[in-house]
């Protein structure tokens, strides 16, 4: 009973210990202003998304030729394009596909990049020579430029997109995971492991990647805002999104033609796509700093 009572006490100082962790965790998160305002803009941005269907006044793809390059007014807030699609509407459907892209994609490299990377750091040898080959390979090819070749051949569309986009960022994930499984692996709580037959896959799923994942999630929130604007690149060139679907990056490509006639049709989904990135950028960097010991002082 006594036993009983101990394992019980443990498992609420272990909880206790996790929920201060978090309370602290948040708390030094949202010490700047700057990151507690890109934080409600980004959740605003996923709200719009998630709910766009409820928040656009019009159907994103609808046409109404008589409508065509309409400047903004009480009906419509931005004003219409080129095939009379009300602007507003397609901006917030294309919130939809940026956040699926950027998520998706990055979630892709960050899976294929950290298993790989786990491997040739804890293997190392013939597997790390092989792994980091390839890696140098991907890497020496500039992302844009492999992501459009990509695209040329295996066509545009938003899981084509994610999957090449995340193909073009694993290296990144490959050579961080490395870096800290080749600091890790050596470590007393490791060998111990090892020295109780412990075999490769369980070290290095229960001990040696949750001690690599700190890094990774901020490398994942950083890279998201990027590969947005690698989306809209694509998407302006042609290459990224096909018609008619909505997304920011084709909505400037289409309204760069007409900005004396209707300038909201660019500069609009322009401001979004910035707006977006740089709230990513600033909750990364808040995440970064909170996870790192010797920030957490200084803030």
């Amino acid at each position: 009973m006594e036993k009983q009572n101990t394992v019980v006490q443990e498992r609420k100082e272990a909880g206790r210990s996790r929920w201060e962790k978090t309370v602290k965790f948040f708390r030094v998160l949202f010490k700047r202003k700057l990151v507690l305002v890109s934080t409600i803009g980004l959740i605003l941005i996923v709200i719009m998304a998630v709910f766009a269907p409820i928040l656009a006044p019009y159907d994103p793809n609808e046409q109404s030729l008589m409508d065509a390059l309409k400047t903004p007014s009480s009906q419509y807030l931005l004003g219409t394009d080129n095939y009379g699609r009300d602007i507003l509407s397609r901006i917030i459907y294309g919130a939809r596909v940026s956040l699926i892209v950027g998520v998706l994609a990055v979630g892709i490299a960050c899976a294929v990049g950290t298993f790989f990377g786990m491997l040739a750091g804890f293997f190392g040898g013939i597997v790390d020579d092989v792994i980091n080959r390839i890696s140098e390979a991907i890497r020496a090819i500039p992302q844009i430029v492999l992501a459009m070749a990509l695209c040329a051949v295996f066509g545009g569309g938003i899981i084509n997109l994610s999957i090449i986009l995340g193909i073009s960022n694993v290296a990144v994930y490959i050579r961080m995971m490395r870096g800290q499984v080749l600091s890790i692996k050596e470590t007393d709580y490791v060998m111990a492991a090892k020295l109780q037959g412990n075999k490769s896959l369980r070290l290095m799923f229960k001990h040696v990647l949750p001690n690599c994942i700190s890094p990774i999630i901020v490398q994942m929130t950083l890279q998201v805002g990027q590969t947005i604007l690698s989306e809209a690149g694509l998407s302006f060139l042609g290459l990224g999104i096909s018609a008619p679907t909505a997304s920011w990056g084709s909505i400037v490509s289409d309204g760069r033609v007409y900005l004396m006639q209707n300038p909201f049709f660019a500069l609009a989904p322009g401001v979004c796509i910035a707006l977006l990135v740089i709230f990513l950028n600033t909750v990364g960097d808040g995440v970064r700093d909170a996870l790192d010991p010797r920030m957490r002082g200084r803030l």
